[in-house]
This record gives C-alpha cells, structure tokens and sequence, in this order.
C-alpha cells in the first residue's frame, strides 16, 4: 500500500520557520524525483520545491528560493522542506508528491499569520 504522509505543518508568525517532512512506503522511493506542492484557498496548487532520487539535484519556485531547503534521505525513505522567513502568503496546504509514481500525500497544513 503506497503511503506519503506528511507532518511538521502548523501556525507560525512571519519571519518563523517550519519543517515538514514527508515519510513514503509502498514503493521504491529512490527511484523517484519527489517534490513539495502547496495550495492557497482559492489558488491552483503550484510546485514550490523539487529534489532528484538521489538528492543531488534541487529546483525551487522563485517565492521561495533562498528561504526553503528540501532535502531526502532514502535510507529513511523521508523528503522534507526546510522553511525559513515564513510570510503571509507562504499559507497553504503542502503535499508531498512523488515525480516518477504520481503519487500524493494527504496534505499538512501551514498558516503564517502574526
């Protein structure tokens, strides 16, 4: 059974930080690019931050690059998003996805309000 469960989401005031992680079972993790998504509340769900099966390669969305760090570890079968000098407009549901499989977390959600 094919799992992406994501945690580390929550309320934070502007110019905090948040890590999310995302635990995947029930397939062959490192053989997939996974990605972070988020959805604002009336708002197309956009790709915020990507990372390559072996993690040596990164792409990040222009609103966050210099804030937010994904990085994995396949031995644990984890990705996470590392977000610093959260803003306002960084409040979104963030899911998990996994490139190669099209597969999709439940969501976390992250509200960055003072």
């Amino acid at each position: 059974q094919v799992q992406l469960v994501e945690s580390g989401g929550g309320s934070v005031q502007p110019g905090g930080s948040l890590r999310l992680s995302c635990a995947a079972s029930g397939f062959t993790f490192s053989r997939s690019a996974m990605s972070w998504y988020r959805q604002a509340p009336e708002k197309e769900r956009e790709l915020v931050a990507q990372v390559s099966s072996g993690g040596g390669n990164t792409y990040y969305a222009d609103s966050v690059k210099g804030r937010f760090t994904i990085s994995r570890d396949n031995a644990k079968n984890t990705v996470s998003l590392q977000m610093n000098s959260l803003k306002s407009e960084d409040t979104a549901v963030y899911y998990c996805y996994s490139v190669a499989f099209r597969y999709w977390g439940q969501g976390t959600q992250v509200t960055v309000s003072s």
